[in-house]
């Protein structure tokens, strides 16, 4: 069965407003760009807490530049957003794909980067007293959003806090954030993140011999 989870999103945030309630949610955040298209959105109902968590950087360098262009964003917003960022250790990740580097994008590595990520939201959310969590992962249109949705869901369980349901790239919420990212001038990478994803941008980039 196909579930629309924008729509499941809706549902849990009509609930909130009935009940007259602004909801702790603890949002794992991969980037600016992707941000740029949820935290105003977000903000309205929730009092929402950044949390950068992104082993699978590939570079300190890179790592360092998202996270600074993730605070100059909340910055330009003129929001009361607090930034948690967490120390970049990619031999966290590098453990957690292990057999899997030779899966293709999309696949299985992904599937368990995007686990490593969720369960750590969604363990820090519990020891901090967070209502929610969620993930701006789901804003890119290659993301697989019934995945990412299915992992939430499981870690939920497993730590005991919900996980707010999303289908960000929904609504033109993607094409959104291209457009406030030529708004602020914010850096807008062209890999996910990972070192096999660098790999795989630069040999299409490489013209045919």
């Amino acid at each position: 069965m196909n579930i629309n989870y924008a729509k499941e999103m809706d549902k849990v945030i009509a609930r909130i407003r009935a009940e007259d309630a602004r909801p702790r949610l603890l949002l794992h955040v991969c980037c600016a760009p992707c941000s740029s298209a949820v935290l105003q959105e977000l903000w309205r109902d929730f009092d929402v807490t950044i949390f950068f968590d992104n082993p699978n950087i590939d570079t300190l360098q890179e790592f360092d530049l998202r996270r600074q262009e993730t605070e100059k964003l909340v910055a330009l917003l003129d929001l009361p957003i607090l930034v948690i960022v967490m120390p970049w250790d990619t031999d966290v990740y590098h453990r957690a794909i292990e057999g899997t580097q030779d899966a293709p994008e999309g696949g299985a590595r992904c599937a368990r980067c995007f686990a490593l990520r969720l369960d750590r939201s969604a363990a820090y959310a519990k020891a901090h007293g967070f209502d929610w969590f969620t993930t701006t992962l789901t804003v890119g249109p290659r993301k697989d959003a019934a995945l990412l949705n299915s992992i939430g869901q499981r870690m939920a369980q497993t730590h005991g806090v919900p996980f707010l349901p999303s289908d960000f790239k929904k609504r033109d919420r993607y094409l959104n954030s291209i457009r406030r990212s030529r708004e602020y001038n914010l850096y807008r990478q062209d890999y996910c993140g990972c070192v096999f994803s660098k790999a795989a941008r630069n040999s299409q980039k490489t013209p045919d011999t």
